[in-house]
């Protein structure tokens, strides 16, 4: 008798057994969490890989100081219910030590930001791997990534000089100080990730389904008004039915109308569009045509 796995089961396969290589081959990974869906998924998936034991590595959470409040809270839940630890760190650190500048104005963003406490964040915990919820559909300097990518010793990413990953075999071989960026996700679609989550009934922060709230008209994205941002002269906050697909800042971070309020209206909702959800909702995306690739050369997720 033969067993044919369904598209969903063998992407799981694909991600746990990403996870268990890492885990057999490093030995101080970390998971980069956001609250958003695709780490949400991900952190799943490492539960399933790691059962019956727990996770035996952090989450770590790069915390602008402009997130969601209603991501920050699911993240807190989440970590508790799962008994796994908890790293942050702060932008607002590396601001007032003088790491790095924030910028200034209605306009202003911490995202890019991220790149410097990320970096510093991996080197003062010493994180050998750190596995990330980027997909390779989401935009096309992603689409660029090796499952495993790696990084030298001053976090940069190089597109011209990645290793081969022929028949599923990775290499993470590295030396000190340098680390390995992990995507278990990399051959997984927006589409997919909905459907997983229906399937397996996983929470997610609120912000994910339709609600009712505050938003402001801005460069042909619809924004939340919330205590991030600062409204430019004529700019009108109203009340719109809307969702989130993606999560980042609260400042460049877009919504879309919409009444998909379970995961299965998602999925349909999902299914329908031919906009990323990226192109789509985050402002941080447009400061340029290679304004991915340019953040990631320099350590960006």
């Amino acid at each position: 008798m033969t067993y044919e796995l369904s598209h969903l089961d063998a992407l799981e396969a694909e991600s746990v057994h990403i996870v268990r290589e890492v885990l057999a081959t490093h030995q101080r990974p970390g998971l980069l969490f956001s609250g958003g869906k695709d780490s949400v998924v991900l952190l799943h998936l490492a539960a399933k890989a790691c059962w019956p034991a727990p996770i035996p590595f952090p989450v770590v959470h790069v915390d602008t100081g402009e997130n969601f409040d209603e991501v920050l809270a699911f993240r807190d839940r989440t970590v508790g219910e799962l008994g796994v630890r908890l790293v942050v760190g702060s932008v607002q650190d590396d601001i007032d030590a003088g790491r790095v500048v924030a910028e200034t104005g209605p306009r202003a963003s911490r995202n890019r930001l991220q790149s410097v406490t990320l970096l510093r964040t991996i080197r003062e915990h010493g994180f050998d791997a750190v596995f990330g919820g980027a997909r390779r559909d989401e935009e096309k300097a992603r689409a660029k990534e090796r499952v495993f990518s790696f990084r030298d010793e001053y976090g940069q990413w190089d597109p011209r000089n990645q290793r081969p990953e022929l028949w599923h075999l990775y290499n993470g071989r590295h030396k000190r100080g340098e680390h390995i960026r992990v995507f278990p996700l990399s051959n997984w679609t927006e589409l997919d990730i909905w459907s997983y989550i229906a399937a397996e009934k996983i929470p997610l922060p609120p912000l994910y389904f339709a609600h009712r709230r505050q938003v402001v008209q801005r460069d042909g994205m619809l924004l939340a008004h919330t205590r991030h941002l600062t409204l430019l002269d004529g700019e009108e906050p109203y009340e719109a039915q809307v969702r989130f697909r993606t999560v980042g800042d609260a400042t460049c971070t877009g919504c879309v109308e919409s009444t998909a309020a379970t995961p299965a209206d998602v999925v349909a909702e999902t299914a329908a569009t031919r906009v990323t959800e990226r192109g789509a909702t985050r402002a941080d995306d447009r400061i340029s045509e290679a304004g991915m690739e340019d953040r990631k050369k320099e350590g960006y997720f």
